[in-house]
C-alpha cells in the first residue's frame, strides 16, 4: 500500500492515483479502465460488493413499501408521515442510484460505467443522503414543537410539512451541485468502486478544504445539533413528567421505551453517517498522510446503510405504517392481528403526548 496520495493535474479523467505508485502511463491505473486489485485483494472486492446487495435488498422494498403505503392508505397521509415519505423517497434515490451501481461497480473491481456515471452516481447518492439526512432533523423537530410545546398550541399541518420536505431538498440541492461546478468535484473515493466529493487531493483550484468544511458543519453538524436538542429536550419533558408519576407504573415504563427510542435514533444517526463526516474531515487536515483504501470505502458504504436504518427506526417502529404495509404485501388482510385502531398519529418517535399527566407510546 502506497505511503501517500496525491492528485495529477495533467489527468485526462477525474480521478486520482497513489502517488507512490511510480508508473510511466499513470491512466493504466485508471478507476475507469482497470480492476483496482493494486488497493484491495479481490475478496475485499467481493465483501463490499455483497453488503451492498444486501443493502439494496433490504433497502428498496422498504423504502418502496413507504412511499406505495402513503399512496394506498389515506389515514397514512398525515403532516409528520409526508416527512417520513420524503426521507423515504431520497432513500430510493441512494438506492436505485448509488448503492446499485456501487454493487455492480464492486463487483468488478472498479468503476466500469465511467467518468460522467461517476458524476451522476456522486451527485445523486450526495443529494438524496443530504435530503435524508435533513428530514431526520425535521422529524426531530416537529417532535419538538409539538410534544415540549414551546410555542404554545402548535399544530403540524400540511403546510409546515410541505415546507418542511422543501427545505430538505433546497438544502440537499445546495450540498450536491457544487461540485458539478467547480467546487470540488465527484470522483471515484476509496477502493475506486462508488463516486464522492474529493476529500483527498490538494489540488487547490477544486477548493476542497472549504467545501468539505461546508459539508461537515451545514450538513451534518447542524442536522445533529438539531437531532440532539430536539430529542433531548424531549427526553427532559419526559423525565419531568415520570418524576411526578413515580407510582405510575405505566409512565415508567412508557419512560423507559421512549428513552430507548431516541437512544436508538441519534445512535442510527452517528452509525450512519458519523464515519463518513469523520473521514472527510480527517482526509482534508491530514494531507499526504497514508491510508488504507478498503478502510476509505467503510465510510461512504455506512452512509448508504442509512438507507435500511431510517426506515426501520422511523417506519417500521410506527404500528400504523407497519399494519398498512403487512395489509398491503397480504393482499388486505394482516397476519398478525388488525392494529387500525392503535392511538396516536402515525407518529415516528413512537410518542403521541406529553402532558402533566401521561406519558403514552403510540
Amino acid at each position: 500500500m502506497p505511503e501517500s496520495w496525491d492528485s495529477r493535474d495533467d489527468l485526462p479523467e477525474d480521478f486520482f492515483i497513489p502517488a507512490a505508485l511510480d508508473v510511466p502511463n499513470v491512466t493504466a491505473l485508471s478507476p475507469f479502465l482497470v480492476p483496482q486489485t493494486h488497493l484491495g485483494s479481490r475478496g475485499v472486492f467481493a465483501g463490499l460488493s455483497a453488503f451492498m446487495l444486501a443493502l439494496v435488498a433490504l433497502g428498496l422494498p422498504a423504502n418502496a413499501l413507504t412511499v406505495a403505503c402513503a399512496a394506498r392508505f389515506g389515514k397514512l397521509r398525515s403532516p409528520l408521515n409526508r416527512v417520513l415519505v420524503n426521507m423515504a423517497a431520497a432513500n430510493l434515490l441512494v438506492v436505485c442510484a448509488g448503492s446499485t451501481t456501487a454493487c455492480y461497480c464492486f463487483s468488478r473491481a472498479y468503476f466500469a460505467l465511467g467518468p460522467v456515471a461517476c458524476k451522476v452516481e456522486g451527485f445523486a447518492a450526495t443529494l438524496g443522503g443530504m435530503v435524508s439526512l435533513w428530514s431526520l432533523a425535521v422529524v426531530a423537530f416537529e417532535r419538538y414543537l409539538v410534544i415540549c410545546k414551546p410555542l404554545g398550541g402548535f399544530a403540524f399541518r400540511g403546510s409546515h410539512a410541505a415546507l418542511g420536505c422543501a427545505v430538505t431538498w433546497i438544502f440537499g440541492l445546495a450540498a450536491a451541485v457544487p461540485p458539478l461546478f467547480g467546487w470540488s468535484r465527484y470522483i471515484p473515493e476509496g477502493l475506486q468502486c462508488s463516486c464522492g466529493p474529493d476529500w483527498y487531493t490538494t489540488n487547490n483550484k477544486w477548493n476542497n478544504e472549504s467545501y468539505v468544511a461546508f459539508l461537515f458543519c451545514f450538513c451534518f453538524g447542524v442536522p445533529l445539533a438539531v437531532i440532539v436538542f430536539s430529542y433531548g429536550r424531549l427526553l427532559v419533558a419526559l423525565r419531568a413528567v415520570a418524576k411526578q408519576q413515580e407510582q405510575s407504573a405505566t409512565t415508567q415504563k412508557a419512560e423507559r421505551e421512549v428513552t430507548k427510542m431516541v437512544v436508538v435514533m441519534v445512535l442510527g444517526f452517528l452509525v450512519c453517517w458519523g464515519p463518513y463526516s469523520a473521514f472527510a474531515l480527517w482526509a482534508v487536515t491530514h494531507r499526504g498522510q497514508s491510508f488504507d483504501a478498503a478502510l476509505a470505502s467503510v465510510p461512504s458504504v455506512f452512509s448508504k446503510a442509512s438507507t435500511v436504518c431510517n426506515p426501520v427506526v422511523y417506519v417500521f417502529m410506527n404500528k400504523q405504517f407497519r399494519s398498512c404495509m403487512l395489509k398491503l404485501v397480504f393482499c388486505g388482510k394482516s397476519p398478525f392481528g388488525d392494529e387500525d385502531d392503535v392511538s396516536g398519529s402515525s407518529q415516528a418517535t413512537q410518542v403521541s403526548s406529553v402532558s402533566s399527566s401521561q406519558v403514552s407510546p403510540a
